[in-house]
């Protein structure tokens, strides 16, 4: 396959295709096998007409067009990988005439393309850090869920108060009629519970065992099922028993029950470990994207509005295509948002911006720094492996069918991501939002400081330097 890329305005390229004339002659028999299967052709039983007769008798040009559309899918795809290009969004075809036998095939295709980013600073950069510090109230919340775990039920012969739990037969009914779900024997609720809707709460406090209520409700508007959802209900409730939680005592007997040490403070001591070992985690995580956000902020990109777009469809498209291997219908998904698809897909086009910006300043330093990944890096990122094929012989395959570009595209992002945080310097998180309250875009553009700040700081132009 010949390949030739034109760049045109606002991040769009013009590819010219040309498919070798003996391609072109595969695709066509494979074609004229094909519409040989409804063919009835005396002397031949149906399916196995030549394919040679076959053209004969539909005309060349049919089964030539006939073999460019099944043909074009794969085409393309092996066209935008011969290219080299990041496509954006469906792309506008042009074929002017089909080849004469033997002669190669031509079309082209106009796409947008993922914009070019002109880099700032990426390397070095300092940028602020949480400081993992455990909070006892973190610490105290744990200690009590492990309490709630070995804690008891106990029946008891009281009206029931918040954080009991209740046992009741209740039956439902909504504008006179039952509904799925309205009735329910020995259900179990524990009041106080968030999740516990506040007319069912206030109705069931203060209950014994043997007394039944009725209790009116209004369903929430965002209400699963939505067939319920902002509509009233009422309910005949009889409470059959009330339970009272028993938690076991919070000391050193506890901490032997619930784990492997001897004393409270040792399990205190075990918790608040590894809840800052968490804490540190995701400081560490949000630090090292929060430096890849700083890179990007350092970048120039035009980013037109209609590959912003076109983004924000492909985004959007991937979405139905999850919705539908759930079993779930995009329509009836959009109409759970109260949006039409349009509205979905002009929504989507903030975090379709966000990825491009992303993608861009990755791609562009992963090509200022040279980043090639490795045969092994590719075989990494690859995994285990699918069923019974190892992750080298996916990768054999990939390179065989030219499919391995995306993959190595993907490898060379994380590692430029790799790269820009692993040199960025941390600092603590308040002097870093400090800065970003005394410097702002509009504050640069204006040339720097004002009247009133010092003289050293006016002349920079800025109102803090990375020394500072």
């Amino acid at each position: 396959m010949r390949t030739q890329v034109t760049e045109l305005p606002d991040s769009r390229v013009r590819v010219e295709v040309g498919v070798e004339p003996e391609a072109v002659k595969q695709r066509m028999e494979r074609a004229a096998k094909a519409l040989a299967r409804d063919m009835r052709v005396p002397g031949f039983r149906k399916g196995k007409v030549p394919p040679q007769l076959v053209i004969q008798r539909l005309g060349r040009e049919a089964v030539l067009e006939q073999a460019f559309q099944d043909a074009l899918p794969e085409w393309y795809e092996r066209a935008v990988m011969e290219a080299g290009i990041s496509p954006v969004g469906s792309p506008q075809l042009n074929i002017e005439q089909l080849p004469a036998e033997g002669e190669e095939l031509e079309f082209s295709f106009e796409i947008g393309v993922r914009p070019r980013a002109e880099l700032g600073e990426y390397k070095g950069l300092e940028v602020g850090r949480e400081e993992a510090e455990v909070d006892e109230e973190i610490v105290d919340r744990e200690l009590e869920r492990l309490r709630e775990g070995f804690g008891s039920l106990n029946p008891v012969d009281r009206a029931a108060q918040s954080g009991d739990i209740v046992v009741i037969d209740y039956e439902g009914t909504v504008d006179g009629e039952p509904f799925e779900g309205s009735e329910g024997k020995d259900f179990a609720i524990e009041l106080g519970a968030e999740n516990l809707l506040p007319e069912f709460d206030k109705a069931i406090t203060g209950l014994k065992a043997g007394d039944e209520t009725e209790v009116e409700v209004e369903f929430p508007d965002d209400h699963k099922p939505d067939e319920l959802a902002g509509k009233q209900g009422k309910f005949t409730v009889k409470v059959k028993e009330v339970r009272e939680k028993e938690l076991p005592e919070l000391d050193d007997d506890f901490a032997q029950l619930a784990s492997e040490f001897d004393t409270l403070e040792e399990l205190r001591a075990d918790i608040r470990e590894r809840v800052e070992r968490v804490l540190e985690q995701r400081a560490d995580a949000e630090f090292r994207e929060a430096a890849v956000e700083a890179a990007i902020a350092n970048a120039k990109i035009e980013l037109p509005h209609d590959i912003v777009h076109a983004r924000a469809h492909e985004l959007w498209e991937q979405l139905e295509r999850s919705l539908a291997a759930r079993g779930i219908d995009p329509q009836t998904y959009a109409r759970m948002q109260g949006k039409d698809r349009h509205e979905l897909i002009t929504e989507s086009e903030e975090a379709a911006e966000r990825q491009l910006r992303r993608e861009a300043t990755l791609e562009a330093i992963a090509d200022a720094e040279g980043i090639d990944p490795t045969d092994e890096e590719l075989i990494e990122a690859l995994g285990p492996g699918e069923g019974k094929e190892s992750p080298e012989k996916i990768l054999e395959r990939l390179k065989k069918s030219g499919r391995d570009a995306l993959l190595r595209q993907e490898v060379r992002m994380r590692k430029a991501a790799e790269l820009v945080a692993d040199s960025a310097k941390p600092i603590p998180k308040a002097q870093a939002e400090a800065r970003e309250a005394l410097w702002t875009p509009e504050k640069e553009e204006a040339g720097g400081a004002s009247e009133g700040d010092a003289g050293g700081e006016a002349e920079s132009g800025k109102l803090w330097t990375p020394d500072s």
